[in-house]
């Protein structure tokens, strides 16, 4: 039996590579770019006017010019038009092409226009102004070919403004895993069925299925029944046709709990089999010889959802680049825990007026206790080593809301 940081320690070291695939650009969002993103010409590509006014000579301004005729007006996105005479200004507004034979742009703020028969003037109301005001030069952010993001990166609604403008319509990205939920049990039926006394509806496997879809994380659920040679015929092919596999049931000590056997048998390497915690204490985890890797949870639902969540939920997150961020909450009352295992405890969770989580303990009635799962909102790490737990301490904190990484 291991610890909790060893078994973290131990699944995280699995780096898998899921492949690639292309997306439309504008369904991008969210997904982990596959390659780099290099600029297809300069940053910005001419010098850009960045302030409504007026484009002149830096030179007739320098040697005190301050009265300028209107040439013309030049707006955003026209071609950039030519500076006739020095004496001369053309008005312009942000985002144009700065005007040839121009190198200073002086601001409306800054200006008083007024009239001489049918021609606009200008006077600049400004003692001094360097060259190249108010113009962002061209390439001055990045050169062509220069790298713009680089693969690996997670896409935002900034990555794709940048893709954009480069004309990346399809993008290739990271793809997600193809994940088996697998229970096993034959006291499980479906959901849509009415169950005999001896019998349970499927709970766990839905929650997981639920909360993949809610990821986008694509998936497909079984259930197998608890015969050996069954189950190794129907795992072998879920092993072959999917990236990944959770399963819920048949990890325990019982009679009929065949799977470590069943996984070894189909050389799926035990990486390890049962932690030092509470709930679920028979998780397995393991790695086939093509670098599948087999999450195998306790059936009972509380230690299903607990390792899903602390275990499973983190690391995928982290091979998707979107770590989900490590909380603590303050525990608000003595908990009294004697056997020397990690404790995942299950609050209720408020945010105090100083902007903590505050951690209300949910005890229940063991790891088969799924009606205690609508009462809690999160589970509270009490780490072995110590029998009372005292309030006002703080704890690592595993928030059942996963809809903000959606």
């Amino acid at each position: 039996m291991i610890s909790v940081e060893e078994a973290k320690n131990i699944i995280n070291s699995q780096k898998p590579n899921w492949g690639d695939r292309k997306v439309l650009l504008a369904e991008s969002m969210g997904e982990v770019l596959a390659e780099d993103i290099s600029a297809d010409r300069d940053f910005p590509p001419f010098d850009r006017v960045t302030m409504d006014g007026i484009a002149l000579s830096y030179e007739s301004f320098h040697q005190g010019q301050r009265e300028f005729k209107v040439q013309e007006i030049q707006l955003a996105g026209e071609p950039a038009v030519a500076l006739k005479n020095p004496d001369y200004a053309i008005e312009i507004m942000t985002g144009a092409m700065l005007s040839k034979g121009c190198d200073l742009v002086i601001r409306y703020e800054d200006l008083e226009f007024f009239e001489e028969g049918n021609q606009k003037n200008v006077r600049i109301i400004l003692d001094s102004a360097e060259r190249w005001k108010n113009v962002h030069k061209q390439g001055s952010d990045l050169g062509a070919g220069e790298l713009l993001i680089p693969e690996g990166q997670l896409i935002t609604a900034a990555e794709v403004a940048i893709m954009a403008t480069v004309g990346c319509d399809v993008v290739k990205v990271q793809s997600k895993p193809n994940v088996a939920i697998v229970s096993t049990g034959d006291e499980l039926v479906d959901v849509r069925e009415k169950p005999l006394p001896h019998q349970i509806r499927k709970s766990n496997a839905v929650a997981i299925e639920a909360s993949l879809n809610q990821l986008r994380i694509p998936n497909k659920r079984f259930h197998l029944v608890d015969d050996k040679k069954e189950l190794k015929e129907k795992i072998r092919t879920i092993l072959d046709e999917f990236d990944l596999v959770l399963m819920s049931g048949g990890v325990s000590k019982g009679k009929a709990d065949y799977l470590p056997e069943v996984l070894e048998e189909l050389k799926v390497e035990k990486l390890f089999h049962r932690v030092a915690q509470r709930p679920g204490k028979p998780f397995w985890f393991g790695v086939n010889e093509v670098g599948k890797q087999v999450f195998a949870f306790p059936g009972n639902p509380i230690s299903t959802y607990m390792c899903f969540r602390v275990y499973f939920m983190p690391w995928l997150m982290k091979n998707l680049k979107r770590e989900i961020p490590m909380k603590v909450a303050i525990l608000q009352e003595d908990v009294s825990f004697k056997p020397d295992l990690g404790y995942f405890l299950q609050i209720r969770s408020e945010i105090s007026v100083q902007g903590h989580i505050d951690a209300f303990p949910e005890m229940g009635n063991g790891s088969g206790d799924l009606a205690n799962l609508a009462k809690s909102d999160a589970f509270l790490y009490l780490p072995p080593g110590q029998n009372l737990y005292k309030a006002r301490k703080s704890y690592e904190y595993y928030s059942f809301d996963i809809s903000s990484l959606a």
